[in-house]
């Protein structure tokens, strides 16, 4: 694979390229401005390495694993290719296995069906509902959000002392990093305690993936998972990597071709491996466009490294500098994090301040309670704010220095002026201008 162009920091562009960074918008000034795309939390645009990869293997696109022509040998070669890649980046270990999901959501609801009976999952409420949710409620012991490192570490040792009793294997989910603020968990901190308990563990590492490097033996847990989307592979594919026993020993997560060693009257038998778990035909072009992503971030990660901690710095600095602004942390305004912060102003509905951001400086923000309502419900309430969302920058590699100045002076004009059009809400879309010149209408890519 060809090497993307790298363009050095501080004044530049962006370190890898994108696709879509020239692209222009028009704002209700009149003005027409290129992206200041600050919703990486939520999916990312696709690196011009990754887009080249998938041009490339849409040349030979065909069926994987059963066809006999010459694409479907290329692609089930591709296919099998990208799997290896992708073991590497997460550091995958000689027994664990890579299987290939549509997302993390996806990933975790396939573990969630492979424990073993009388598991006993617990989890911190602080998690994205992908890793909150899919557990089976009567065996699932919820931890508050902590206060601290140090709380953190006494919430989980209450939580396995007070299920040491029970029956069955237990299970601790736990976070890379948040998608609500940035801040990386002390993983060095929590993974021994679960491992002093005899308990395995499953990280969600959807926002810690594209920012810091992986291995599934490093960091001591048994599986791992995340997605393409927010790694700048948005093609439709995710990862859920790891331990190869319980999977193997589950049912198939779905039932149908490729999952089947045999079918005969008498019954089915089941394969093992990746395959048991990845029935009907395959994401081909997303399994390729993820590993292409992760061999591109590999490649680069130490220049990736210093941007983002450049972009983290002027950013929550930045904000954190702006009076009216009141951002976020879990762990302490000194906590490491990824280029996520979020942050409320006051008096200013945080709808409308993603509305105003966007339709007056082409700024792309989220407002709302980022799919982990009860983090950010416990955040405003321990601030004592009024606002019952709030909105979130996350930062990465479509980012521009000129972006981060543009969002900076905007965040301050409106906590000092307010926006400079008028809004009203809309059912189903919230909050837009009242008045909107622009054409909105939406040209079809077919």
């Amino acid at each position: 694979m060809s090497t993307a162009p790298v363009i050095h920091l501080r004044h530049s562009s962006t370190v890898l390229p994108v696709v879509g960074s020239e692209q222009r918008v028009p704002t209700l000034l009149g003005e027409w401005l290129d992206v200041a795309n600050f919703d990486h939390g939520a999916s990312t645009p696709a690196l011009l390495a990754v887009a080249d990869a998938v041009e490339r293997a849409s040349t030979t696109y065909s069926s994987v694993h059963r066809g006999k022509g010459w694409n479907s040998r290329v692609s089930s070669a591709l296919y099998e290719a990208a799997r290896a890649e992708v073991a590497t980046f997460v550091g995958a270990r000689e027994d664990d296995e890579v299987i290939f999901t549509r997302n993390t959501t996806d990933s975790f609801n396939l573990l969630a069906r492979a424990l073993p009976r009388d598991t006993t999952v617990i989890v911190f409420e602080t998690e994205h509902h992908a890793t909150l949710l899919p557990w089976p409620a009567r065996n699932t012991v919820r931890l508050p959000v902590p206060a601290s490192v140090a709380d953190a570490e006494a919430l989980l040792r209450t939580g396995l002392k007070e299920t040491a009793h029970l029956r069955g294997p237990r299970l601790v989910i736990l976070n890379g990093a948040s998608n609500v603020t940035g801040e990386y968990w002390p993983l060095d901190r929590l993974v021994p305690i679960a491992r002093r308990a005899g308990a395995r563990i499953a990280l969600d590492a959807a926002q810690l993936a594209p920012h810091a490097p992986l291995d599934l033996a490093a960091l001591d847990v048994d599986w791992i998972a995340f997605s393409g989307h927010k790694l700048y592979a948005p093609y439709g594919a995710g990862v859920l990597a790891g331990r190869r026993d319980w999977l193997d020993k589950a049912a198939p997560y779905l039932s149908g071709g490729g999952a089947t060693a045999t079918v005969t009257t008498q019954g089915t038998t089941w394969q093992t491996g990746p395959a048991r778990h990845e029935a009907g035909s395959p994401n081909v072009l997303g399994a390729i466009a993820l590993a292409a992503a992760c061999a591109t971030l590999r490649e680069h990660r130490r220049l990736v490294t210093h941007r983002e901690e450049d972009l983290t710095e002027r950013l929550v600095e930045g904000l954190r500098a702006i009076d009216g602004v009141e951002t976020f942390s879990i762990f302490g305004e000194d906590h490491d994090r990824a280029p996520v912060v979020s942050f409320v102003i006051d008096g200013l509905e945080p709808g409308l301040v993603s509305a105003a951001l966007s339709a007056e400086h082409a700024i792309a923000v989220r407002d709302g309670k980022f799919c982990a309502h009860l983090l950010v419900d416990a955040l405003l309430e321990d601030a004592g704010v009024e606002a019952r969302s709030a909105v979130r920058v996350s930062a990465g590699l479509a980012n521009t220095d000129e972006h981060i100045e543009r969002l900076l002076n905007a965040v301050e004009s409106l906590a000092t002026r307010g926006p400079r059009a008028a809004y009203h809400v809309v059912e189903g879309e919230g909050w837009v201008p009242v008045e909107d010149p622009r054409d909105l209408s939406v040209t079809l890519p077919w």
